[in-house]
């Protein structure tokens, strides 16, 4: 099997980080050889692998060494639970410089000291946030990630964040192989939540690929700094995840999305009653925000 490059994109907050490490756990319990690049400065992408409070990142190391010339693979690249591979980018202080940077930095560096291993089946990146910043929008970008996973929930601003990801994959992937693969719902229990993430991931022309229900055994686990395949194996929660990853193994469903306009998100919003009129003033308000931009 060829190595998979995977993204994990989604809004702050949603919880991208925790769905990747507790789906990573059930790759390799399935035997799969994975490595996770944290790509967020707050570098939690791989604590609850690691069972520490947060990996030394690149960013960290090359300040101290000198440079990033100066540093070492086994410097970087810790192996935690199930033998997976991490590692995290970092990014500088809160106020100075572009934290996106970090993500360009450590990308190169591990392509150039060969941490993708012939025998790695996945990587997955664990991104901040929207694709707004150029350093954010690096794996997809420069076509190291082909295979993106947008992290959503039925809140309105998820779903807005999922559709404006949507966008820049749409804006990459005529320059190379990169594809939107699907949409994870990490419910916050709001009415009627998977028939909305469906409905939205069909008119994007993807897949909701699994639908993660809450559960506080996700909390339970993390407060001990581990995924919950590896806390309680045996619990309904870690089939779930256990049935993510074999549907992201199975996958086939990798499209150029079509994002959709503010109103038919509005549309979409108001069809399945999550919207009142306060909610209308802010999308009305991100929308003239958005037009400005453009």
């Amino acid at each position: 099997m060829a190595m998979r490059q995977c993204a994990i994109y989604g809004k702050g907050g949603i919880g991208k980080s925790t769905t990747t490490q507790n789906l990573v756990a059930g790759l390799a319990e399935l035997g799969k050889k994975v490595m996770i690049v944290g790509c967020d400065p707050k570098a939690d992408s791989t604590r609850l692998i690691l069972h520490s409070k947060a990996q030394n990142t690149i960013m960290e190391m090359a300040a101290e060494a000198g440079s990033v010339e100066d540093l070492e693979l086994e410097d970087v690249l810790k192996v935690g639970y199930g033998n997976i591979k991490c590692v995290e980018s970092g990014g500088p202080e809160p106020g100075v410089g572009c934290a996106g940077r970090g993500v360009i930095t450590a990308i190169n560096f591990l392509e150039e000291e060969g941490a993708y291993e012939a025998d790695l089946d996945f990587v997955f990146y664990d991104v901040l946030g929207d694709v707004v910043c150029g350093g954010f929008a690096m794996p997809i970008r420069e076509n190291k990630a082909q295979e993106i996973y947008i992290v959503c929930s039925g809140e309105m601003m998820a779903m807005f964040a999922a559709n404006n990801i949507a966008k820049g994959i749409v804006k990459y992937a005529s320059s190379g192989g990169v594809r939107l693969a699907g949409l994870i719902c990490n419910s916050r229990n709001t009415a009627r939540e998977d028939e909305l993430i469906m409905e939205l991931a069909r008119q994007l022309g993807t897949q909701m690929i699994h639908f993660v229900p809450r559960d506080n055994v996700v909390q339970r686990a993390e407060i001990r700094r581990m995924t919950v395949i590896e806390y309680d194996p045996k619990c309904k929660q870690a089939d779930e995840y256990r049935a993510l990853a074999n549907k992201i193994i199975d996958n086939k469903m990798f499209v150029v999305p079509t994002p959709i306009s503010m109103d038919a998100l509005e549309d979409l919003l108001m069809e399945f009653g999550l919207m009142d009129g306060e909610d209308e003033s802010i999308i009305g308000k991100t929308a003239a925000e958005e037009a400005a931009v453009a």
